[in-house]
């Protein structure tokens, strides 16, 4: 049963005295309180109240940041039972800034189980979780944190699940990157490039079996992360002369994109670097040469070609594999050194799917109904997002260039000298000092009562 309670330390101590008391938590420091007590001074917890229609005719005066702050929370810290949620937050400082906390009243349930958070998302479609994370990212967030980016990276992985369970909703067949079959979904995203972080800024869901470009391409074209000038960097999942007309013509972005070998357009742009034999050290791998050979355009055509734009290309020749490679763009006035560091700004985004799955748990389902698995999904990211806004407050950057799992690793949890006390509708939290004096004040038999909550 979901029982909130209210900061309110007079209440707290009065029924203390009364021998009404639930249960005393010590208060540690952990790094994940750390970047959620920096997110709630700058705002951003705040923001988790919007874009969410708020359909509960109970509890409503609870406010939805509260029920969030902690589920994402207990991601974060990888606890993936839901009766670890409501103890998710141990730092006094994180509570008091909440002002609320939660206290669970049967502890081998807990009052976030399986049929409360199916109660709580029943009234809630999958698409309405995906849309609430892109309102609230975008609309909110951003604007709280003053954060527009203009180099973006798109994306799809597939999410996995149970192959022989065939309760999953909406999840379907398909095949994993290494050629294996696997049954699940699959997640695009668009993920902004801010200082030295990637920010998921946009995302769309969709079954395992559907084409990267398909399940994107709505996104592209409608996203409000786009600004006139920005950049895109695609794989060659996302080829489309279309979609790299369109971006070009009506969103004013650029694409940047590898061909297949099997284009004429690859073909050619060697064809012409090895005319034009006016070969470049590449800036980042002392292996490969590079070359320059601009308005390709002509051999990447869509049937109404007069209408295509043109486009740059990059010829790198690699000589420890003895082959070839291709980048074009949609920006005419890169020089080939320009469009292999920017395409290499994408490199990291597969270690970063790689780390959601293995350390925060992406694919850790507790349900098989679609509006669960679209929650914790949605959780999950907004956990990444947290930990990527928090790099760049002054707290966190100290961390920069180190991913959360090394962190958390390294992190030495500290006792704060504070208890959380939990009694009926309210908590509060009380420093060793000031606990002690009031157990002091307390009657003999209000004393050994308390004493009992410590064996």
């Amino acid at each position: 049963m979901l029982r909130i309670c209210k900061q309110d330390k007079n209440k707290v101590m009065e029924q203390v005295k009364n021998k009404v008391l639930d249960g005393i938590m010590v208060s540690n420091s952990n790094l994940i309180d750390d970047i959620i007590l920096t997110m709630c001074h700058e705002g951003v917890l705040d923001n988790l109240d919007q874009g969410f229609p708020d359909k509960r005719n109970t509890n409503s005066t609870i406010p939805l940041r509260f029920i969030m702050a902690l589920v994402i929370v207990s991601k974060m810290k990888v606890r993936t039972s839901l009766t670890d949620i409501p103890y998710a937050i141990q730092d006094y400082r994180t509570l008091a800034e909440l002002g609320y906390n939660a206290m669970s009243t049967d502890k081998s349930d807990g009052w976030f189980n399986e049929g409360t958070i199916r109660h709580l998302l029943g009234k809630y479609k999958s698409e309405d979780i995906f849309n609430y994370y892109n309102n609230v990212v975008q609309k909110h967030i951003f604007n709280t944190m003053d954060i527009e980016t203009n180099i973006h990276i798109l994306d799809c992985t597939k999410i996995a699940v149970n192959y022989n369970n065939e309760n999953y909703e909406g999840s379907t067949y398909g095949y994993d990157r290494l050629g294996n079959s696997m049954r699940g979904y699959k997640l695009a995203s668009l993920r902004g490039i801010y200082n030295d972080s990637g920010l998921i800024e946009d995302v769309r869901f969709g079954t395992v079996n559907i084409h990267d470009f398909k399940l994107s391409e709505e996104m592209l074209k409608t996203t409000p992360c786009f600004h006139e000038g920005d950049i895109l960097l695609m794989d060659r999942g996302f080829t489309s002369r279309e979609m790299m007309n369109y971006l070009k013509t009506v969103r004013k972005v650029d694409t940047y994109i590898p061909v297949r070998k099997s284009m004429e357009i690859y073909e050619m742009a060697i064809e012409l670097a090895e005319e034009i034999d006016d070969w470049q050290p590449h800036p980042t791998r002392k292996d490969q040469m590079i070359c320059h050979v601009n308005n390709v355009g002509e051999y990447f055509r869509t049937r109404n070609s007069k209408h295509d734009v043109d486009l740059n290309s990059c010829v790198v020749w690699s000589e420890d594999t003895q082959s070839y490679a291709v980048f074009i763009t949609t920006d005419m006035n890169r020089s080939a050194s320009d469009i292999v560091n920017i395409y290499n700004m994408r490199t990291e985004i597969e270690e970063d799917f790689r780390q959601l799955k293995d350390f925060w748990k992406l694919e850790d389902f507790k349900s098989t109904k679609l509006n669960v698995i679209s929650f914790h999904l949605v959780c999950v990211l907004l956990g990444y997002l947290f930990y990527q806004l928090y790099l760049n407050t002054e707290d966190g950057q100290k961390y920069i260039g180190k991913c959360l799992p090394v962190i958390l690793k390294n992190y030495k949890q500290e006792f704060l000298n504070y208890l959380v006390l939990f009694s009926g509708e309210y908590f509060c939290s009380m420093s060793m000092r000031e606990f002690l004096e009031f157990r002091d004040e307390c009657s003999t038999d209000v004393r050994k009562f308390i004493l009992e909550f410590f064996s």
